[in-house]
């Protein structure tokens, strides 16, 4: 069992056993991921079958950590057991960091532009002198990769979304689109997935994970996926913004000329969003995991701005005809959005129970005074579960770490099942004495978790703001 191995896998690192060991939310792939709370550290453990793809992440990671790329360090590993374990990021993602701002303020802008030249010196400097016998399956986003993605696209895809095509045209497009992306420089490390859940923010510095498939290739094909993320909702404007920011920061560094990079941007937009919808008919229409469909009308919003803005330079009628297709296509256009909120409020005792205004009211209130109460303590007084003191000091308690797993259990449930009968609104609450502590502390905790997780609406409040000791 995999958790048995990463525990003495922990012990003979840690020299103690694990305090807990909780298994974090499945994304679209098989690797398992678990965290594991020591007497003063907390790691994750990872279990991978795929021993290449495992060889593949621990080689190109000691390579980014000796080039000064912020990536987990890695603590231990044994991979005749398929495993590994690294330091702990947090749960703090892009993209459940974008969800807390409803529009793309300036901090948020900012943050973008920091992820794009943390990017650009990962493409270039960090991928210097690696070693791409490492990579896999491909050692570079060549001819094969290409077709790979595009074929993808049309069996798991377009089939399945029951879109209509001549086979032979399309083809003859793919051989046309294909040799045009492949006249690009492909010298650069290629990240391969540098979408918003890859990217953790912890400590108030950016780290990249994931990276397990990266390879040799193009600049602009991690800057499309990163910019075209469809959950993320960029508006237009921004990433018109965010793309000269990249431009410019690439010819500051003399990595590659803009006027090619402008050549090819588009078409590894295109190929980008053609491969994310592979993957969403594959996961969603053939394995029936309803949650990647969700992201599908993000893709096709993506898409229709594309076909309303933008001239490739090359002729691709049959594949451009399949775009208009898609975008006008009824079934997929009949894809229902999750319209589930969850309501997730921190009080205080002393104050009483939030009130809910839902439809339907209910939901869970969870009492924290039951915990180690950091408010006890001078240096914590003026402080609250939003800080980094209080944060540090609830995550080193073993009761805190258990009760957010049996929580998470019972909230798991009662999610996949309000999402599968089309529920509106769930409230969650969290109480502690004073509601500045503990109770805030799991409110922002669940809501990154939930956010991660699902694709829902989440809205946070602290009732007790007001009256916070500052």
């Amino acid at each position: 069992m995999p958790i048995n191995d990463l525990k003495n896998l922990f012990e003979q690192t840690l020299n103690h056993t694990p305090l807990s060991v909780n298994e974090l939310s499945a994304s679209g792939s098989n690797r398992r991921y678990f965290r594991m709370q020591g007497k003063a550290i907390s790691v994750i453990g990872a279990y991978n079958k795929d021993l290449r793809e495992n060889e593949a992440f621990l080689g190109f990671t000691k390579h980014f950590l000796s080039k000064g790329v912020n990536v987990p360090d890695i603590i231990a590993e044994d991979l005749s057991r398929n495993i590994y374990i690294l330091s702990d990021l947090g749960d703090e993602t892009l993209y459940s960091y974008r969800c807390k701002f409803n529009e793309f303020t300036p901090e948020l802008i900012q943050i973008y532009k920091d992820v794009l030249k943390n990017l650009l010196f990962l493409q270039t400097e960090g991928g210097k002198e690696l070693n791409y016998s490492l990579a896999y399956p491909r050692a570079a986003f060549d001819h094969q990769s290409i077709s790979w993605d595009l074929n993808y696209f049309k069996y798991y895809f377009l089939k399945l979304a029951d879109i209509p095509f001549d086979e032979q045209l399309l083809e003859n497009d793919f051989t046309t689109f294909t040799k045009f992306l492949l006249e690009a420089d492909a010298n650069f490390f290629l990240f391969r997935d540098f979408q918003s859940r890859n990217i953790m923010l912890h400590q108030n510095k950016l780290f990249f994970i994931d990276y397990q498939g990266g390879r040799k290739g193009a600049l602009p094909y991690d800057v499309a996926s990163l910019l075209y993320d469809g959950k993320a909702a960029i508006p237009p404007s921004v990433r018109t913004e965010l793309l000269e920011y990249y431009i410019e920061e690439m010819n500051a560094t003399n990595s590659w000329n803009p006027d090619l990079f402008r050549k090819y941007y588009y078409a590894f937009v295109f190929v980008r969003i053609m491969q994310a919808m592979g993957s969403y008919g594959y996961r969603g229409f053939y394995e029936r995991k309803e949650h990647f469909l969700q992201s599908i009308p993000f893709a096709l919003k993506n898409l229709k701005w594309l076909l309303e803005n933008i001239n490739l330079p090359i002729n691709i009628p049959t594949l451009w005809k399949v775009f208009e297709q898609l975008i006008q296509s009824k079934k997929l256009n009949s894809i229902k959005q999750n319209k589930l909120t969850v309501s997730i409020a921190s009080f205080s005792y002393k104050k009483g129970y939030p009130k809910d205004n839902s439809s339907n009211g209910g939901g869970f209130v969870f009492d924290c005074r039951c915990l180690p109460n950091p408010g006890r303590y001078e240096a914590y007084k003026h402080l609250t579960g939003l800080d980094k003191e209080v944060i540090a000091f609830l995550e080193k308690e073993k009761e805190v770490i258990l009760f957010f797993e049996h929580i998470t259990s019972v909230i798991n449930m009662s999610v996949s099942n309000y999402l599968e009968r089309d529920f509106t609104n769930l409230a969650i609450n969290f109480g502690c004495t004073g509601g500045q502590h503990r109770s805030v502390y799991f409110a922002e905790k669940l809501a990154n978790y939930l956010k991660n997780k699902y694709s829902i609406k989440i809205i946070v409040t602290h009732t007790a703001e007001n009256n916070w000791e500052k």
